[in-house]
């Protein structure tokens, strides 16, 4: 029997409603002694690629854990719930993709279950707030021991909805990207990994073309935010070891309408 001492949580449930206290409530309630932290809450709503990367991005850092993650518009149809073991860590939450990212990046799942085990969830189960009445209090109960396989009914790994990864290529003179997700501070994550940057040339001190649906724009390839003028744009590794683009002091997603999916060519001088 493994116990988890730790327990995340991420939503796109906001803050102005005691949706996230209430999940708190009941996990609580069934695992007193396990510590829940609130990874965000402020995922934009219904965004699904944004959790799963935030979620991705934060779990590395947590010791042994169950993960519950809800963006959920599915929510009440005939999508599955599902719980999925993945490294050293558990996986609970709507089967639409979200969990798909970080359990990839935990090394690929290794056990999953549907979560048709009705006596674990509250007696009352709201057809729009199973984050509440299904994944809390399943993920609670896993957090305190109980086995995966109590869960529900097992079912093949290969069949979990996987978010298609976003691609790249580097190029004879650069690279060939796509926007993968925006942070609070508008600046913009590509698909090229940092460790294949230097192949790519992009490396400090390089001048960098970007180029995407028609527009270009021309910025140095730096270290830090610091080595550029405020309101000056920049290309960087960022702190997951990604390519990115910032604007220093500034938002450089709305500043060149850069959003997820979009397409883009580095191509340096």
């Amino acid at each position: 029997m493994t116990r988890f001492q730790c327990l995340t949580f991420l939503t796109d449930y906001g803050l102005a409603d005691p949706f996230v206290a209430v999940c708190h409530a009941v996990a609580f309630q069934i695992a007193s002694d396990v510590q829940i932290t609130d990874i965000t809450h402020l995922i934009p709503l219904g965004d699904i690629r944004r959790g799963a990367v935030v979620l991705a991005q934060a779990v590395p850092y947590f010791p042994p854990a169950v993960h519950v993650a809800v963006v959920d518009p599915g929510v009440g149809t005939a999508r599955r719930g599902v719980a999925v073991a993945a490294g050293d860590a558990l996986f609970v939450g709507p089967d639409n993709g979200l969990l798909s990212v970080a359990v990839a990046g935990a090394g690929g799942a290794t056990h999953a279950v549907s979560l048709t085990n009705r006596a674990l969830w509250r007696d009352t189960t709201a057809a729009t707030f199973h984050g509440r009445d299904i994944f809390m209090p399943v993920a609670a109960r896993l957090a305190a021991g109980m086995p995966l396989d109590e869960a529900g009914e097992p079912v093949e790994v290969g069949s979990l909805v996987t978010l298609p990864q976003a691609g790249y290529l580097v190029t004879e003179d650069g690279a060939e990207a796509e926007v993968v997700t925006v942070d609070g501070f508008g600046n913009v994550q590509l698909s090229l990994p940092g460790a294949d940057a230097p192949r790519a040339g992009l490396v400090p001190g390089a001048e960098v073309t970007l180029a995407w649906g028609g527009q270009t724009t021309v910025l140095p390839f730096r270290t830090t935010f610091a080595e550029v003028a405020p309101g000056e744009p920049l290309c960087y590794r960022d702190s997951g070891d990604w390519v990115a683009v910032a604007v220093a002091g500034g938002d450089a997603a709305r500043r060149f309408g850069l959003r997820p999916g979009t397409k883009i060519t580095l191509t340096v001088a």
